[in-house]
């Protein structure tokens, strides 16, 4: 596949998932709660997390908010992305994704959805739009247990 080819995929992916998400809403029940910001360019998130009765595997991922294209695809792929995932799991998959983001890593085959966010790595201005949603999962995975957010995390 070219270059040309590839940005057109990833254009094209981004787009239909801001467009038409299929992971935004609130979970029930809410295990977690955090709100993010990106002061850079406004997005702003609110994700809540579904736990199973462990506390120690993500059951569902929902997001609200407003953002960029970017943004909201990228919080769109990590809610699908990280459903049945162990903390632990989730947790290196935050690390991962922000590795790509810096042209360092990518995704596995069975998780490969996630490495059309890798052309945004192309554009450092945005890179903190498609981060936003990783950074406040990781902030909400290692919070306590209280579904209550302590502000906002922020990727600046």
């Amino acid at each position: 596949m070219t270059l040309a080819n590839l940005r057109d995929l990833y254009q094209q992916v981004i787009l239909e998932r801001y467009k038409k998400p299929k992971h935004r809403g609130v979970t029930a029940p809410v295990h977690r709660l955090q709100r993010g910001h990106n002061p850079s360019c406004g997005d702003t998130i609110e994700l809540t997390v579904q736990l199973n009765e462990a506390g120690d595997r993500i059951e569902d991922v929902k997001f609200e908010g407003e953002g960029c294209a970017i943004a909201m695809a990228s919080a769109d792929l990590m809610a699908e992305a990280m459903r049945g995932k162990s903390t632990d799991e989730a947790l290196e998959m935050v690390q991962r994704f922000q590795s790509m983001m810096q042209g360092n890593a990518e995704f596995p085959t069975e998780q490969r959805k996630l490495n059309v966010m890798q052309g945004v790595s192309q554009f450092p201005v945005r890179i903190k739009c498609a981060t936003l949603t990783w950074h406040t999962l990781k902030a909400a995975l290692e919070s306590s247990n209280e579904p209550q957010p302590v502000g906002f995390v922020s990727n600046e």
